[in-house]
């Protein structure tokens, strides 16, 4: 069995991989559901900025290559940095959670990391389109953010830890619960502690503002979901059977 430095590189760039496919999925995602809600809404802001006077915004980029090229693009750069952090967490993971096969430890992650990273955070400060929004609270909006996202994973951790802790005493069942219990406390804690921002303005199109939302959110499941699926397949070539799981560390 190869050394773990070299497997921890074979995993990495089976993550990078795992995620760049992952992403091309979600690319696909967006670009049927998200970006005509995406369309709707620069056109409500092109009209509101027409009725206030205001000349339209010069595209530095087109529209077209923005949903096309653009978005693939960036899709791509996400899923690559996202896998190849994932397969390292999975890397560091493997074989001290629990006996779980690497398909099934990949798929756990992953809805850990969206459930943290994504969902919780995404209740608090959900995705807005174009038109919705204050340009001046655009650094606040982005540090509350950035700052639930990183509370979140550690509350993820913290329930975790507070698990394993305990599962020897209540065992895994009961354990396992209590986890789920502090996680729920700490994120609600963490919903009540941060700043709320409500920007959207009254005329908005509710049914536009739902269906982008619905859409970023759709976009985040592909990705993390197609990701811990494949990294999954990909990590068990690697490390082989479950039953390997005694020679790897």
């Amino acid at each position: 069995m190869p050394g773990r430095g070299l497997m921890a590189g074979r995993l990495l760039l089976r993550g990078m991989l795992a995620g760049i496919v992952a992403a091309c999925l979600a690319f696909f995602f967006a670009r049927v559901f998200g970006e005509p809600q995406v369309n709707l809404a620069i056109g409500y802001e092109a009209a509101m900025d027409a009725a206030a006077g205001e000349p339209p915004e010069v595209e530095l980029v087109s529209r077209a290559v923005q949903a096309t090229a653009g978005l693939l693009t960036a899709a791509v750069m996400y899923g690559a940095a996202y896998g190849g952090v994932f397969a390292l967490v999975f890397a560091t993971a493997y074989g001290r959670i629990g006996r779980f096969s690497p398909r099934m430890l990949a798929m756990l992650l992953a809805a850990a990391g969206f459930l943290a990273v994504v969902l919780v955070p995404d209740l608090k400060y959900p995705a807005n389109p174009p038109g919705v929004g204050n340009h001046e609270t655009i650094g606040l909006r982005t540090a509350a953010y950035f700052e639930m996202v990183v509370f979140s994973i550690c509350a993820l951790i913290m329930a975790v830890l507070a698990g394993r802790w305990l599962a020897p005493r209540l065992g895994n069942w009961n354990a396992s619960l209590c986890g789920v219990v502090a996680f729920v406390v700490l994120a609600g804690l963490l919903q009540w502690a941060l700043p709320s921002v409500n920007e959207v303005p009254d005329n908005f199109p509710a049914q536009v503002l739902w269906h982008f939302r619905e859409a970023a959110l759709g976009m985040q499941l592909v990705l993390w979901g197609g990701m811990g699926f494949g990294f999954g397949l990909l990590a068990e070539r690697v490390l082989g059977r479950p039953n390997a799981l005694r020679h790897y560390g």
